[in-house]
């Protein structure tokens, strides 16, 4: 089936020079439960909480879609907010997974942030949801 004007009526960032905010856009899934996506940023940055040093990530997200698959450019301007962030690693993948589960609403989700080494030691980080 087709992407059809129906589908894209909700979507205000994609096309669109847009603001990065915490909200994520969805369009109608065409799959059923038949359909798993994969989503896969290799270029994210935060900041430590205490001393405000950058820190730099790859962040996978693996879901189930329901009724709505997340529209992809929400998701790297979502993401874009966590730049200037001082956050915990182990946190940012429960911020991420519990936000993903309240705008796109998926069947299951895991988000796994894979922070480089910092002080010779990297932390990866999973959240898991099965609704």
């Amino acid at each position: 089936m087709p992407t059809s004007k129906q589908d894209l009526s909700q979507l205000t960032k994609l096309g669109n020079t847009a603001k990065a905010e915490r909200k994520l856009e969805v369009f109608p899934n065409h799959a059923g439960a038949n359909m798993e996506v994969s989503l896969h940023c290799a270029e994210f940055t935060c900041r430590c909480p205490l001393t405000g040093q950058p820190d730099y990530a790859e962040i996978e997200i693996n879901y189930v879609p329901n009724k709505y698959v997340v529209e992809s450019k929400s998701l790297k301007l979502y993401l874009e907010t966590f730049r200037d962030q001082g956050v915990f690693h182990e946190h940012l993948a429960v911020d991420i997974g519990k936000d993903f589960v309240k705008y796109v609403k998926p069947k299951n989700v895991e988000v796994t942030v894979m922070f480089n080494s910092r002080g010779g030691i990297a932390i990866d980080a999973t959240w898991k949801f099965n609704g």
